[in-house]
């Protein structure tokens, strides 16, 4: 989980736009409402020229992806020259239009931003308390805890150690933790969890 500085993405497509080169936004983890957007590159304003959506286009219930992109690029693609074996599937497309409504008519990208300070405003302090937590980052409800390469006290053994206390979470490149609850979760449940992050960092301090 990387958050690109302010403007990042936005100089990315002026620079696509100078050369003649085509901005494609690959969102199929961040996408759909999860970093606090409809889609994230929307923090800084950007249309991608290609989009790339999959995993909560259904809201996790079918096998769906999806790219998008405007007709005179889509139109690159002629008749023949592409195929898929399960390529437009009425019941996937179905229920991705459905989920679409769910993420928009609920709010949820609203609710992720809020749910997701209040998750980095409480993580912040495992930073402020244990100096082999580097950092917490992330927008919305993607975040991550990245800890000091030398801790004695692995990614993976924090997270086995939360799993056995109720919460499941991913460790990336042995040293970083990532969280991506889901977006329909309670405030409550949510505290909950930080709860739980909190008793297994403080278990974690030592080996």
């Amino acid at each position: 989980v990387n958050v690109p500085d302010d403007g990042y993405l936005a100089e990315c497509k002026r620079l696509c736009e100078k050369y003649n080169v085509l901005f494609i936004a690959d969102e199929i983890q961040t996408g759909l409402c999860r970093t606090g957007k409809m889609l994230c590159v929307e923090h800084d304003g950007v249309r991608p020229d290609i989009l790339v959506l999959g995993k909560a286009l259904s809201g996790g219930t079918m096998p769906v992806s999806a790219v998008l992109a405007d007709d005179k690029i889509m139109g690159v693609i002629t008749p023949g020259t592409h195929g898929s074996t399960y390529g437009g599937n009425p019941l996937s497309c179905r229920v991705a239009i459905e989920a679409l409504s769910v993420l928009r008519d609920e709010g949820l990208a609203d609710r992720a931003e809020a749910l997701g300070k209040i998750f980095r405003d409480r993580c912040k302090d495992l930073e402020r308390r244990f100096g082999w937590v580097q950092s917490v980052r992330g927008r919305g409800l993607l975040n991550a805890i990245v800890i000091a390469p030398e801790h004695p006290v692995s990614a993976m053994t924090i997270c086995m150690r939360m799993a056995a206390a109720g919460l499941l979470a991913k460790p990336t490149h042995d040293h970083i933790i990532r969280f991506a609850p889901p977006l329909v979760i309670s405030e409550k449940d949510l505290n909950v969890a930080i709860d739980i992050i909190t008793r297994v960092f403080e278990q974690s301090a030592s080996v």
